[in-house]
């Protein structure tokens, strides 16, 4: 059976980001600790594999790729024009899945740090995980705030939920309000909520968990429709949004007669599926082109901005 980095951690007694700081003589570790995985190695037989590689004169060329689901159509077509991007730059991308599982980011982080990445993109969604503050490796955040340090690219959510509530109010209406996702890490899109308020400022808004499975979902957001006949919602993200076309349909109610819907993200699958949507569009593809020139030029060291906000604009449909 072939040895892995993590039998020598448990044998050396350490994690597994403190064997490959040793391997990569990275970072302070103390003789005691080096002489542990050391004598780890020497027991187990460890080859490292990255070692192997650059003994056959192959250099691995990684960039490590974080995202709370891989299944949500934004993050899927972001993350296809990220790997797209990243291999014409000689990157091959390793895709983790956390499933806003804070033993599943770690665990990722680990492993990713284990196998010697050049850099890491994340978008992050948990809460109280410092581990991005010893990760060696360059890491640039989408839309989260991950460490003081941490460079973070983002549309401009503030002007996006801003957008969404003036079009609302444009079409005269009065009792409108907005539901969006349950995020409590002060990250850059709890903006759209603040957009939408400084408008509306007594619109209520009404959080739902990204744990909900698709039937509870709905059953939320059609007690919520019933308890307070809006005229007017604001969706966070465009698939909530296509649900809740479906559940005012359910209701014997019409859009736009009756309510105006309004989502956020504009993917191409929304585009040219489901144009009826009005929609905050994000430039997904520039987000992309961004977080891959600024992870390329924190790989070279460079001084960088902390903060990059790309414009959004509006995707006309019919629900307005």
């Amino acid at each position: 059976m072939v040895t892995k980095l993590t039998d020598v951690a448990k044998l050396a007694g350490v994690s597994p980001t403190t064997v490959s700081r040793v391997l990569n003589k990275k970072g302070y570790l103390s003789e005691k600790t080096i002489a542990k995985v050391n004598a780890a190695i020497k027991t187990l037989g460890y080859k490292p594999n990255n070692l192997a590689r650059s003994l056959q004169g192959k250099s691995a060329k990684l960039i490590g790729l974080i995202f709370p689901t891989i299944s949500h159509i934004f993050y899927s077509e972001l993350i296809e024009y990220l790997e797209t991007k990243l291999f014409k730059q000689g990157y091959e991308v390793i895709i983790c899945n956390s499933q806003n599982n804070p033993k599943k980011e770690r665990d990722y982080l680990e492993m990713l740090e284990a196998n010697q990445v050049d850099g890491i993109i994340s978008s992050s969604h948990n809460l109280g995980i410092d581990d991005y503050e010893k990760i060696a490796a360059p890491i640039i955040a989408f839309d989260r705030n991950l460490a003081p340090h941490i460079p973070i690219v983002s549309s401009d959510n503030f002007k996006g939920g801003k957008l969404a509530a003036e079009t609302l109010q444009k079409s005269q209406c009065c009792k409108p309000l907005m539901i969006a996702g349950n995020d409590n890490s002060n990250s850059p899109t709890g903006l759209r909520q603040l957009g939408f308020q400084s408008v509306f400022k007594d619109a209520p808004i009404f959080h739902l968990s990204g744990n909900l499975s698709a039937i509870r979902k709905e059953m939320e957001i059609k007690m919520i429709l019933k308890k307070e006949k809006p005229d007017a919602i604001f969706l966070s993200d465009d698939l909530t949004a296509i649900l809740t076309l479906k559940i005012i349909k359910d209701l014997k109610l019409k859009v736009p007669q009756d309510i105006k819907i309004i989502g956020y993200d504009g993917t191409h699958f929304v585009e040219h599926f489901y144009p009826f949507l009005t929609t905050i569009k994000q430039p997904i593809e520039e987000i992309a082109d961004l977080l891959v020139d600024v992870l390329l030029k924190k790989i070279d060291c460079q001084k960088i901005p902390k903060d990059y906000i790309l414009p959004v604009s509006l995707l006309s449909g019919q629900s307005i």
